[in-house]
């Protein structure tokens, strides 16, 4: 191969094939979902940040899990977005492949912030006395930095793979964004090891967790049903429930994205879930919390207390 067939300067994104007023409708809905997710992940945030009380390490990983939502949609929507509005709906290689990478290293690191997330509540509930001492911030720091570290790295395994792949057309990607599996399709060679590293990560970052996640709520359950206060049991119910909401969203969708067997229309599959991952799921998540979880609730209202008050 030479360098000018392994060397692409620009893809197109295809995008959602529908007529130009249909175009511009989802354009101002997509655009109000991602003002929506920005708020939302930005208020719990605040919250967090604001309030003594939400300085534990359930809401430390919280924070965290805000700011992988935030940063998953801003790396994906705002070109969808643009690529709406925009007849060309080209992006170049190096945007793309960084876009890629940014995609897998968000998407890793928030399964894996879930599963510290449902560690934290498995010492909550079922080691309440010795919680201060198994989960010292300094356990916590090292957890949230190993989360963001395997996830960057795995990433960039996937992305190494795909630049010693030679793109010499077709250049249009069927997506509205870089999407991995979707860029794979136009490499003109054999992209086997690709797809076996794809599906040992998905077993590693997705089965695993997953089978972690399911263990630690298992235990929980089990501690949840011992509690003798129904106080006590609804708060450690209302507790966790919220991040088993989370943990189903996320985990169901990945899995049937990277794991199920294709459907008959694997395109539009993969552009709904997508969609899901990129703009509902990091929506939606504050939106869980805050309506589920009493703490939130009531820090918010502290704080507009506060603002009639003045």
């Amino acid at each position: 191969m030479t360098q000018n067939q392994t060397w692409v300067p620009e893809f197109v994104l295809q995008g959602f094939p529908l007529s130009p007023r249909m175009q511009m409708l989802l354009c101002g809905l997509f655009s109000l979902f991602y003002t929506f997710t920005l708020l939302g992940n930005g208020v719990i945030l605040g919250l967090i940040w604001l309030h003594s009380r939400l300085h534990t390490p359930m809401y430390f990983f919280l924070s965290h899990l805000a700011v992988v939502d935030i940063s998953y949609a801003s790396n994906n929507v705002p070109k969808m977005l643009a690529n709406l509005l925009d007849k060309k709906k080209t992006i170049s290689f190096a945007p793309c492949i960084m876009q890629t990478f940014l995609y897998m290293a968000f998407a890793h690191t928030e399964c894996l912030i879930l599963v510290m997330m449902s560690y934290d509540r498995y010492v909550a509930i079922c080691y309440p006395l010795q919680y201060s001492v198994i989960m010292g911030w300094k356990v916590c720091t090292i957890m949230a930095v190993v989360s963001w570290a395997c996830g960057s790295l795995l990433a960039l395994v996937h992305v190494i793979l795909i630049l010693r792949l030679p793109f010499c057309g077709p250049h249009q990607i069927n997506h509205f964004f870089c999407e991995i599996l979707s860029v794979l399709k136009l490499a003109c060679a054999d992209t086997m090891l690709n797809q076996v590293v794809i599906f040992a990560a998905s077993v590693f970052i997705l089965v695993g967790p997953l089978c972690l996640v399911l263990v630690s709520y298992t235990r929980i359950l089990i501690a949840i049903l011992k509690i003798q206060s129904g106080d006590g049991r609804k708060k450690a119910f209302s507790t966790c429930s919220s991040h088993l909401c989370v943990v189903g969203l996320f985990f169901g969708s990945a899995i049937v994205m990277y794991m199920a067997p294709k459907s008959q229309h694997p395109e539009t599959q993969q552009k709904i879930l997508s969609l899901f991952y990129s703009l509902f799921n990091p929506m939606l998540n504050p939106l869980i919390y805050s309506l589920r979880n009493a703490e939130v609730k009531g820090a918010a209202k502290r704080v507009l207390w506060k603002q009639r008050s003045r």
